[in-house]
């Protein structure tokens, strides 16, 4: 086994976008490898076909499904973030929140100074965490 990485289907062609989005809030981020659908070929041209990307060192794999599902992204499969400073950690969930959903507004429920669960505009969800 090489390694293991998180895989995240996106549909409607928001691949390209949410890396985008997710790579410009959180420092030492990147997109490292894009593949597209080309003409004739079974996605819609352009879209992503394959593409890595990574947040703050953490891999990610991603495509733009051409295959419509019955599903998406669910809650129960979230990325944790644990913050550096509650500045940190309010920017980041307006930002992500913004066009999603909150599930836990921000708040001290005990397990940490303060913490936020949501879903983004893309349907994935967040767990944004500052340690005691």
């Amino acid at each position: 086994m090489e390694k293991v990485i998180p895989f995240l289907m996106f549909q409607d062609g928001k691949a390209e976008e949410a890396m985008s989005f997710y790579t410009s809030l959180i420092e030492d981020s990147e997109i490292t490898s894009i593949a597209r659908y080309g003409a004739n070929e079974a996605g819609e041209e352009g879209t992503v076909f394959q593409a890595t990307f990574s947040l703050k060192g953490q891999e990610f794999f991603c495509i733009d499904s051409h295959v419509k599902h019955q599903f998406s992204f669910t809650p129960s499969f979230s990325i944790y973030v644990t913050c550096d400073s509650e500045e940190e950690l309010d920017n980041l969930f307006q930002k992500l929140s913004e066009g999603g959903q909150a599930l836990m507004p921000l708040g001290n429920y005990g397990f940490s100074k303060k913490f936020g669960w949501l879903n983004d505009r893309f349907g994935v969800s967040w767990q944004l965490t500052l340690p005691n």
